[in-house]
């Protein structure tokens, strides 16, 4: 009889250090990466979790390629540019951006550009794009086509789409897009991002270990305190658009967009060979150009950008609506008008 017992106990033992032991809840604080806490809640992980890592040398070739265009590679050997005209943080943010992550809007972007000292940009931040479930969304179509269709549910894709179509440059070969998916990851939001109270981090706990029920709720309630997607909406100039010239327009604030956007791209060393200054010549020609259909045109350039031309790459992305509004273009042209 004491055999059996002894043999059971052993059979029960050796199961349990092959694996078969007790799930243990994720415990949530401040410091958990939001990634580990969706997938917990949802059962599933994104494709691009597979390029998560903590190896920093891989993280660093990654910062280069974003940062710099270029990466030494596994053999030791300086990579080519990515791109000959832009890099990736020529549209692209790489810290938070909107102080409210579940509800951005341009007007306080911009405010809270100007109290951190960063760009104002076309391009969505890569802080937390990891997190996203959905890239190139809304109106992207309309500019690329069915090149979106890969793009919009996998991250990789459009890390692709972007470095070849956005950046006019060459596709990554599999050691930079390892790399650039590493440094993205290295930039995902963490719980603390969110701004939750002490009650939601006790739903979340409670949720963890709870029914389906009580992790679809609070999933929802975690997913609305940020974006799973950017959304785009595309506006052609003039129409629908209740042209002002400026008049009645926040000239400080037009003043904020012109340094931190206009001159993000056309100052002397910039991305472009169309390069712009704080003087009355520049904001003079500007002007000049307001209520013209061409590409010196406020108006017509913000929404239409430029387009890649043969002996001529380096085009002007636009700005979707949710990234510059009609009062901020408004804003822009009584600056410009005010100091000619």
């Amino acid at each position: 009889m004491h055999h059996r017992f002894f043999v059971i106990l052993l059979v029960v033992g050796t199961f349990g250090y092959l694996g078969f032991k007790s799930y243990t809840p994720l415990e949530v604080d401040q410091n958990t990466p939001l990634s580990l806490l969706v997938n917990e809640l949802e059962g599933k992980t994104p494709l691009h979790t597979k390029r998560k890592t903590s190896d920093k040398e891989i993280i660093q070739r990654g910062y280069d390629l974003v940062h710099e265009g270029r990466a030494k590679g596994p053999d030791g050997k300086m990579s080519s540019k990515q791109s000959k005209h832009f890099t990736c943080r020529s549209c692209h943010n790489v810290v938070q951006e909107d102080p409210s992550l579940g509800n951005p809007n341009p007007e306080a972007r911009l405010k809270y550009a100007v109290e951190k000292n960063l760009p104002f940009l076309q391009g969505t931040t890569l802080w937390g794009i990891v997190n996203r479930e959905h890239w190139y969304n809304g109106d992207y179509f309309k500019k690329y086509g069915s090149l979106v269709d890969p793009a919009r549910d996998t991250l990789e894709n459009a890390v692709q789409l972007c470095a070849v179509q956005c950046s006019q440059g060459r596709a990554y070969e599999e050691w930079e897009m390892e790399a650039v998916m590493a440094y993205l990851w290295s930039l995902e939001l963490k719980i603390s991002d969110l701004g939750l109270k002490e009650s939601d981090l006790s739903e979340l706990n409670k949720a963890v270990s709870g029914d389906a029920g009580a992790k679809t709720a609070a999933l929802k309630m975690l997913k609305s305190k940020y974006m799973t997607a950017s959304p785009a909406t595309f506006k052609y100039p003039w129409k629908g658009m209740p042209v002002k010239n400026g008049e009645g327009g926040n000239t400080e604030n037009g003043k904020n967009i012109y340094k931190k956007s206009c001159m993000h791209c056309h100052k002397q060393g910039g991305f472009t060979n169309f390069t712009l200054d704080i003087s009355k010549l520049d904001l003079k020609l500007l002007a000049n150009n307001v209520e013209k259909d061409n590409d010196f045109s406020v108006y017509w350039i913000t929404r239409l950008g430029t387009h890649p031309i043969p002996g001529y790459k380096p085009y002007m992305p636009h700005y979707p609506l949710e990234r510059l509004s009609d009062q901020q273009i408004e804003d822009l042209v009584a600056y410009i008008k005010a100091n000619n």
